[in-house]
């Protein structure tokens, strides 16, 4: 301190800390020279003691004046040192920095001057504190003050070039301050930023580039900023960078594909569309190195399909084809298990478009990787069958496409069918909205013949009786209705004289016992016309409820329409009975009965059949009947007939015990009312009769 004293004159000393500006810079001007001739001697010993004197009890003092002084004082002794400026610069930029958070704002106005000047004399020397200055910089470019702000602005400009052309600039130590200052959200201070990012990345020595990842997702949180200046300067700085990364020969995508997943779920458009955009890209130019993020782009890109904008669901659509047309194998890390689990969440999506390319990702993943999807078959089942609820056909087709693929193995298909048996169980509304959908599509997939027996299997044993009893009249109407089953039926058709024929007749018939009017038509499409006439002759007045009545009127209206032409172009002696017979049960009443025997006789007996064979008054069979015609034994027939039915008469007394005696027809099973018509054929009848459906009945 004494040796600062002996060469700066008291004079200088109190003229650097007068409240007058010109005083302060003669006085600045004063330790110039003093300082210029002590190098020039030598003596930076002295120099030393007077910087440390300019700082310690100028700079740091309690007196604004004595800062602005010091501050003054320190730019004019670096402009004496000249080039012998560096070896001193330890002690003269700590002060400086440290007055860039001056309570003062003139204080950090001349801070901003006084580094300036140092600058302008050390140049390049002075990178070593490039990251306190950027810090300070990036502060101060938010200032209060306008001033303040102005003066920083002008340093900025003279770090910039000064680092541009400096070989000393490490971007490795810069970086971390870079990616932590990114998180800033007051725009001069973003604006200040993404500058400095622009300006670094064009000096070709320095690789920006290969940092990105570091600083990719500061910029894309800028796209939404509410300055459009801001969101103009970020989204130029991306397009370079994506221009670079398209001509780059190595780059680190899978660390900015985290980025861009999580960006491109943003509620900020402009956002997502540039997210959605380098994804695309990302696909395209690296698409091997994605692989292990595969689950998490098909994540981002999914619901980006069903975006409202309309830039969006294209380029969200193109990406997702690319992705698709990359075939990588689980060897590679392709995590098939992480797609599965994705498409099945997207499978809840309320979008109708993502939940359709949800599907196609399953299928896609079961005809490349068809062990390993199976594997994971327990996780995704399920969600494959709520799906069958939903509310787009599109999406149920699909859905059913898959369920087919999978169902290719034996074990699948009996599970399969089992899970769907069940929801149709569970949930009423889809047997009877999805219902004919359904099962005519997986006809369509796995062979209908298949399905169909193996319905029959399930439906035989099933313990809920009401349920098995609309199920088969669903099954029956499709069966009746259904071009996709026309082969089916031709088959029973030959029952009588075609053993394939005969044993599907033999496997539907047992399941079909749980509704006489399916075991009718049934009977009809085999053409095996004495047995339906046994069976309506077996049928009690107590098996005559309103669901009874229902399926009647149906079937009698299906006896009319092109399904059975051909039984009415035979105009057999048993069709004309069979008619006869159908028809004098009454439609208009369930309380309204008819008697069991009229003035004629037992109007259920049958006298002679179109090859002679009889039937009894008591329904016993003649001989003729009871010998098996091409192997089907009648007999056996109508009594596993008889015996279903009598299950379902206990099952109806059961569920009637506890309420009158005297049941009234529910007003949804009357028959007063025009049934709907069948939509899968063309009804050439009379107007009708009134009907309607009885409750839980699949409406035809």
């Amino acid at each position: 301190m004494a040796d600062a004293l002996s060469v700066v004159p008291a004079a200088v000393l109190r003229n650097l800390a007068d409240k007058l500006y010109e005083r302060r810079k003669n006085a600045a001007l004063e330790v110039e020279g003093i300082v210029k001739q002590l190098a020039v001697n030598g003596e930076h010993d002295k120099i030393t003691a007077v910087i440390k004197l300019l700082a310690t009890e100028f700079t740091y003092s309690p007196q604004a004046n004595h800062r602005k002084g010091g501050l003054i004082g320190l730019a004019a002794a670096t402009v004496g040192l000249t080039t012998e400026a560096a070896q001193h610069l330890e002690q003269i930029v700590p002060p400086v920095l440290n007055s860039f958070s001056d309570q003062d704002s003139r204080v950090r106005y001349y801070a901003c001057e006084a580094l300036y000047n140092i600058a302008k004399v050390v140049r390049g020397d002075f990178i070593i504190f490039f990251n306190q200055i950027f810090d300070a910089l990036c502060k101060l470019s938010a200032d209060s003050d306008a001033n303040v702000q102005s003066a920083a602005h002008l340093l900025d400009r003279l770090v910039k070039d000064i680092v541009t052309e400096s070989d000393q600039f490490s971007i490795e130590e810069f970086i971390p301050l870079l990616r932590e200052r990114m998180n800033v959200l007051n725009p001069y201070v973003r604006q200040f930023l993404v500058g400095w990012i622009t300006v670094l990345d064009s000096v070709p020595d320095i690789d920006m580039l290969g940092f990105l990842p570091d600083f990719l997702d500061g910029l894309f949180n800028m796209l939404s900023d509410s300055s459009h200046e801001i969101r103009q300067q970020a989204d130029s700085a991306l397009s370079e960078f994506l221009q670079e990364i398209k001509n780059s020969p190595s780059v680190d995508y899978g660390r900015m594909a985290e980025i861009l997943v999580q960006r491109a779920g943003s509620p900020d458009e402009f956002t997502r569309l540039t997210a959605i955009t380098w994804i695309n890209e990302f696909v395209k130019l690296g698409g091997d190195q994605l692989v292990p993020y595969y689950a998490d782009i098909l994540g981002a890109i999914l619901p980006c399909i069903s975006d409202k904008e309309e830039k969006i669901r294209v380029v969200a659509r193109e990406t997702n084809e690319e992705l698709r047309a990359i075939k990588a194998d689980p060897s590679e890390a392709f995590d098939v298990g992480a797609i599965l689990s994705i498409a099945r969440r997207q499978l809840s999506s309320e979008w109708e478009a993502t939940r359709i390319e949800a599907l196609h990702w399953i299928s896609t993943l079961l005809n490349r990787h068809r062990t390993e999807v199976l594997t994971f078959l327990n996780d995704i089942f399920d969600t494959l069958l709520k799906a069958l609820s939903d509310r787009s056909d599109e999406v149920v087709l699909l859905v059913l496409d898959v369920h087919a693929c999978i169902a290719k193995d034996p074990q699948h298909f009996r599970q399969l069918v089992v899970f769907l048996v069940r929801n149709f169980q569970i949930d009423n509304s889809l047997l009877e909205k999805r219902g004919a959908l359904i099962i005519r599509r997986l006809c369509v997939l796995l062979n209908a013949e298949r399905v169909y027996r193996e319905l029959s299997t399930i439906l035989e044993g099933e313990c809920d009786l009401d349920f098995a009893s609309i199920m088969v009249q669903a099954l029956n109407l499709i069966l009746l209705t259904s071009s996709e089953l026309s082969e089916i039926r031709d088959l029973l058709k030959q029952s009588l004289v075609n053993p394939a024929g005969k044993d599907l007749y033999i496997a539907l018939y047992a399941s079909w016992c749980h509704s006489p009017m399916a075991i009718i038509s049934l009977c009809f499409i085999a053409q095996t016309y004495q047995h339906a006439s046994v069976v309506i002759q077996s049928l009690l007045e107590e098996d005559i409820n309103p669901k009874f009545l229902v399926q009647l009127d149906k079937l009698i209206r299906l006896l009319e329409t092109p399904i059975f032409a051909y039984l009415r172009l035979q105009q057999s002696a048993a069709f004309k009975i069979l008619k006869t017979r159908l028809k004098v049960v009454p439609s208009h009443s369930f309380n309204d009965l008819p008697s069991k025997r009229m003035p004629s006789g037992d109007p259920y007996q049958f006298h002679h059949m179109s090859d002679g064979s009889q039937i009894t008054e008591d329904g016993d069979l003649t001989k003729d009947y009871e010998s098996s015609h091409n192997g089907i034994n009648f007999a056996a027939r109508l009594q596993q007939f008889q015996q279903m039915q009598h299950l379902h008469q206990m099952h109806f007394k059961a569920q009637a015990k506890p309420h009158n005696k005297s049941i009234p027809v529910p007003k949804e099973a009357q028959i007063e009312e025009e049934p709907s018509r069948l939509q899968s054929i063309d009804l050439n009848v009379p107007p009708p009769r009134s009907s309607k459906r009885g409750p839980g009945m699949l409406q035809l």
